[in-house]
């Protein structure tokens, strides 16, 4: 499965408004592997940035004078994410600059012709509901470092997302002890070995008083992070 995780930096807030984007940063996960193969462009928006939007991620139009326009990359940008599915944090900001962007260069295609769109923002409601679930405030509750993010970069970002989605959807996605997938994750048939049907059976062994105490200290310790129980302890009917 290949995943494109992205972000952008833009001039403003609304692209109804005449907002522009001014950098696009893409990290590449192929079966929830970092490939290196990372996507990364600042772009001329043809108007200035609104102050605010400088505050934040330190982008001035001096700095865009001589970059790209979007138009100059709209092919290079949909060859590398057509058929990904994107991982944004926010998605409908996002989203919403990339079609404005390519209705701007006369483009007839939409984001979600091109991909399908996994938001983190809304996955992270739904898990932490009533928390905070920006960016930072997950690095803080998955323990990432994001020290190093002063400002906003869409690369920066991008990565630092990476990490988060990684932690949040809890690792791999199957057990292949060759190494090999089928290009879903999922571990490829001439990779798994059979056991015979008549082998003895497992022994079974009991967790003892102390592992069982060691497990309960575990998952409080988990709901105190997390402000509330996990998922796996929850009652199913409710």
């Amino acid at each position: 499965m290949r995943q494109i995780v992205l972000d952008t930096e833009t001039t403003g807030l609304e692209p109804s408004e005449g907002h522009r984007i001014i950098e696009i940063g893409c990290v590449e996960l192929v079966d929830r592997k970092l490939t290196g193969n990372n996507w990364h462009q600042y772009i001329q928006p043809d108007r200035d940035i609104d102050p605010g939007a400088v505050e934040v991620h330190g982008i001035t139009n001096e700095f865009l004078a001589d970059k790209p326009r979007f138009g100059d990359l709209v092919e290079d940008f949909i060859d590398y994410v057509r058929g990904a599915e994107l991982v944004i944090h926010n998605a409908p900001f996002d989203v919403g600059f990339l079609d404005a962007e390519l209705a701007h260069c006369g483009r007839e295609e939409r984001v979600a012709d091109l991909c399908g769109v996994l938001d983190t923002l809304a996955m992270a409601r739904r898990m932490h509901p009533g928390q905070k679930n920006s960016l930072d405030a997950l690095c803080r509750r998955y323990e990432i470092d994001n020290s190093h993010r002063d400002l906003h970069g869409a690369l920066l970002d991008a990565e630092i997302l990476a990490d988060v989605y990684l932690i949040m959807t809890g690792g791999q996605v199957a057990l292949s002890l060759g190494g090999q997938t089928d290009g879903q994750g999922n571990a490829a048939p001439e990779a798994i070995r059979r056991l015979p049907a008549d082998r003895p059976p497992l022994k079974v062994i009991h967790a003892s008083d102390a592992e069982q105490a060691a497990h309960e200290a575990r998952l409080a310790a988990i709901a105190e992070a997390c402000g509330g129980p996990p998922l796996w302890t929850r009652n199913t009917d409710d």
